[in-house]
């Protein structure tokens, strides 16, 4: 089913009573979502103040109750716990009874596919993996970030077509992962998005230190056209003085961090590298080039050598 397809009648979910259990990030905004579709919430679970606070801004009037209530009142439940905490929450909603037959129970994880569902499965549950491949805030601004997100399903074949449905209410559109590769997929997420973050902290750190006034706007324009090119071109938007093998360049970059910021060495020096390799296999580091900046790098104290005689011109 194309996702930029309306919805056959045939194809949409009837109009389900939604639970959450958890009430993180994640889970208020997909059910809030869910109530835009048509979809009832009914029933949300959380502890913390801020899960509380969080529930009543994104899903008003909705009772908060234990988790086991949550399943009694929910048609279709939402898992929207950690990674850590999942299969322990699957396996004692099962075991103390909880999981109903012919009840759609959702995970929201990213790393595991339905076959953390199993307790939930022999209860005669309907499982359900769909992970919104999206940085959530708790705010109402992530319902909106929901259109066009892909999510990462996976499911039983026969429920394929509910899947792709309830993903696509949510202004999603479905990208199907196999049950084995969803660390993979996972830990290409995190590599992108959880890093990227980091990395943009720490160069704003060093803005600041540096005397920049504004590192968020000076930082904007360059970093949206830098992902830009790096999602239409790949490696051939590969720039800077390690892509252009600029030894002494790079050597200079980590004496300084090492004085303002030593923490920051051993990321900037691991970064460097994989951009060498992936600069030398795409033919566009020089070998000549790449022997001092390399050398630099395993060094990594900032003292090039003969570093640093690379050609200025090669800019």
């Amino acid at each position: 089913m194309n996702p930029q397809e309306p919805l056959d009648a045939r194809d949409r979910p009837a109009r389900l009573t939604v639970g959450v259990v958890g009430a993180g990030r994640v889970g208020p905004a997909l059910a809030a979502s869910l109530a835009l579709a048509g979809h009832r919430p009914v029933a949300v679970s959380g502890v913390s103040d801020a899960s509380v606070r969080r529930a009543a801004t994104l899903l008003p009037d909705v009772p908060l109750v234990p988790p086991a209530e949550v399943l009694a009142r929910a048609e279709l439940v939402l898992l929207t716990v950690p990674d850590d905490a999942l299969p322990g929450l699957v396996e004692g909603l099962a075991e103390t009874g909880a999981v109903r037959p012919g009840q759609l129970i959702v995970h929201t994880s990213g790393r595991y596919g339905t076959k953390v569902l199993d307790p939930a499965l022999r209860a005669g549950a309907l499982p359900l993996a769909l992970h919104p491949a999206m940085t959530f805030t708790g705010t109402s601004v992530d319902v909106q970030r929901l259109a066009g997100c892909s999510f990462g399903v996976t499911a039983p074949e026969q429920l394929r077509l509910a899947a792709e449905a309830l993903v696509i209410e949510m202004g999603g559109e479905p990208e199907w992962i196999a049950e084995e590769s969803r660390p993979l997929y996972h830990a290409a997420l995190a590599l992108g998005a959880n890093h990227l973050v980091t990395l943009v902290a720490q160069s704003m750190e060093l803005l600041r230190t540096a005397g920049v006034t504004a590192p968020d706007r000076m930082l904007g324009p360059l970093l949206g056209a830098a992902l830009d090119n790096a999602l239409r071109s790949g490696d051939a938007a590969l720039t800077g003085p390690v892509a252009r093998g600029d030894a002494g360049t790079v050597a200079a970059h980590i004496g300084e961090l090492r004085t303002h910021a030593p923490r920051t060495v051993a990321g900037y020096v691991a970064m460097a590298r994989a951009t060498a390799d992936r600069a030398l296999s795409h033919g566009m580091l020089k070998p000549e080039l790449a022997e001092d900046l390399l050398d630099v790098l395993a060094d990594g104290s900032g003292a090039p050598g003969s570093a640093g005689t690379g050609p200025e011109e090669s800019r």
